[in-house]
């Protein structure tokens, strides 16, 4: 008997369904009519021989089938959008589609003036900046190229260390007015201090013992670093942060400078297949060179480093 092979286009409706949470709104994002959309789910439903959402009227929800099914639905679709980025480019060229993996305050605060720079040379080139503390798989291709705070442990990737991107202890100025600047570390317990909402592995690795920055202390508790910066720049309290990123604004005073200093490996990765592309291979290089500067305390390209006076 031939077992029919469910189009991608059916896996594309079900992952915008996943997403999304409704058919109308699935829907709109495909821009399909609802009535097409659904057809593709029970389409799908049928070849697969499955139920993957529960009907009612107040709309769909997900099996447990369709939750288990999701991983494998999003890797089709990782492949496909590599595939697409690949059209794009050719070996021997500079130019195409490039996808780029990092952490919410270096993409945001870190590689913009590196990518500029690097588009300024190649402007035939198009990049796609997919910015998450969670790690981009690399070998499923979600992404081309990947900034890491730690080796990369998956095989068959190119790796480079570019440095130990230090991090310091901050506070605005504004604040330090208001409320004075901390002259020991057991001090801190009395300040407003901003930090994490959930501890990860990777946190407990990174706090050093004896420094009284835990959730039970912070007076704002955050898992998104950009929302915690934002709060430091405001004024709010006390918070750690990059020290390329802390020591170039001259509203932020640096705490501790002498005895507190943590510092994240950094690395750039891509997938071994990736190093004959010309694309691929110049924006690693250009990525690692520029990074291991940030991490050695210059400023990136576009930025003048503008320091804060010496702590009174």
């Amino acid at each position: 008997m031939t077992i029919q092979e469910p189009g991608w286009e059916l896996y594309r409706s079900f992952l915008a369904v996943m997403r999304e949470g409704s058919l109308s709104a699935a829907a709109r994002l495909l821009g399909m009519t609802q009535p097409s959309l659904g057809r593709h789910i029970r389409e799908l439903e049928d070849t697969l021989g499955v139920s993957l959402f529960a009907r009612s009227p107040q709309g769909v929800s997900p099996t447990d089938l369709a939750h288990a099914l999701l991983p494998h639905a999003q890797a089709m679709a990782s492949a496909s959008a590599a595939l697409r980025r690949a059209a794009t480019t050719r070996d021997d060229a500079i130019a195409g589609v490039v996808r780029i993996a990092a952490s919410e305050v270096v993409g945001v605060e870190v590689l913009p003036p590196m990518l500029a720079a690097f588009r300024e040379r190649h402007p035939g080139v198009v990049m796609e900046l997919s910015l998450s503390n969670q790690a981009e798989n690399l070998l499923r291709r979600d992404a081309d190229i990947a900034i890491r705070m730690g080796r990369p442990t998956q095989d068959a990737l190119v790796a480079r260390q570019v440095g130990r991107i230090a991090l310091g202890m901050y506070a605005h100025r504004r604040y330090v007015k208001a409320h004075g600047r901390p002259g020991t570390m057991a001090e801190l317990a009395g300040h407003a201090l901003i930090g994490f909402d959930r501890e990860t592995a990777y946190i407990r690795s990174l706090r050093p013992a004896g420094v009284p920055y835990v959730r039970e202390h912070f007076a704002l508790r955050t898992d998104n670093d950009l929302a915690a910066l934002a709060a430091l720049r405001a004024g709010y309290g006390i918070a750690i942060c990059q020290c390329g990123i802390g020591d170039r604004d001259p509203s932020l005073l640096r705490l501790f400078a002498d005895s507190f200093e943590l510092h994240m490996d950094t690395w750039v990765a891509m997938h071994e297949d990736l190093r004959r592309n010309a694309l691929m291979r110049a924006l690693y290089d250009h990525l690692a060179t520029l990074l291991m500067d940030y991490a050695n305390g210059a400023s990136p390209p576009g930025k003048r480093t503008l320091r804060a006076p010496a702590k009174r």
